[in-house]
């Protein structure tokens, strides 16, 4: 299994360097570019959550990126020592209300689990939060 790792501190201003992190992870691994940015995009929208929901706006803490290779797979694990978080309280939102009523926010979650295979949730051994991101390599036409 080929891995890398990325931690930075918990501050929007990072995220840049974050994505660009995930996409040339996500490219060198063989996605198109379209792919490596809805990756990107679904590791923003984590960390995004992380930064706002787990440690409350705080810039002084950090998250760690390790990018892991296995097989078809490329997998994306965010650790951080905030507060948790269960995703099974979040309701698939109906779109048709949510943008009937205007509504800001709120669709990260639903967004991860739309753009990767699979996003899972647990809490580590030494007790930090993981996020877990999965997307598996499309079939190449004539292989």
């Amino acid at each position: 299994m080929k891995s890398s790792r990325l931690t930075i501190s918990s501050r929007t201003g990072n995220l840049e360097a974050l994505r660009d992190f995930v996409a040339d992870g996500a490219s060198r691994f063989g996605f198109n570019p379209e792919l490596a940015g809805k990756i990107a995009l679904a590791v923003d929208e984590a960390c995004t959550n992380i930064i706002k929901h787990a440690y409350g706006f705080a810039t002084d803490r950090s998250i760690e990126i390790q990018l892991n290779e296995r097989g078809d797979e490329f997998e994306i694990v965010i650790l951080h020592d905030g507060e948790s978080f269960n995703p099974e309280n979040v309701a698939t939102p109906d779109m048709k209300e949510y943008l009937s009523q205007y509504r800001r926010g709120g669709l990260g979650i639903h967004l991860m689990r739309s753009l990767m295979d699979r996003v899972e949730y647990s809490t580590t051994d030494d007790q930090r939060s993981q996020v877990r991101l999965v997307k598996t390599l499309p079939m190449k036409v004539g292989s």
